[in-house]
């Protein structure tokens, strides 16, 4: 199978890999670059759990090649983890919410997500 050199920006940083034409975004960030926060939900794009910012706008990596991101920018979850607390030190229920509204979360109702959030933003605060 044909490979490709391609050359992005992840997280800030420049990457370089050499990639098969098939090779979906989502397993390059997880598998050759070792970002495992960019998950693998549902395969059928439902979930939101692989969503990535591509030049700034929202995707869902697994419908993305990797060659389709050469020469752009990435930014994954381990590089958003302070994206809404830098917005605003004292976020609202509300605001939480809508911050992780793009990923479906079957398993807790958000009720403990939004609690460890506000928990940050008051630990956070206090330094």
């Amino acid at each position: 199978m044909a490979t490709h050199k391609i050359t992005l920006t992840v997280n800030g940083a420049a990457r370089d890999a050499q990639v098969e034409s098939r090779l979906l975004l989502v397993h390059l960030l997880r598998e050759s670059f070792r970002l495992t926060g960019t998950h693998i939900g549902c395969d059928t794009t439902h979930c939101g759990a692989c969503t990535v910012l591509l030049d700034g706008q929202p995707v869902k990596s697994c419908t993305v090649l990797a060659v389709q991101a050469d020469g752009r920018e990435v930014e994954t979850v381990e590089g958003l983890e302070h994206a809404l607390l830098a917005r605003t030190k004292e976020p609202t229920e509300q605001d939480i919410r809508e911050a992780i509204s793009g990923n479906l979360c079957r398993c807790t109702g958000y009720v403990n997500i939004v609690q460890a959030i506000q928990y940050a933003a008051a630990k956070m605060r206090e330094r």
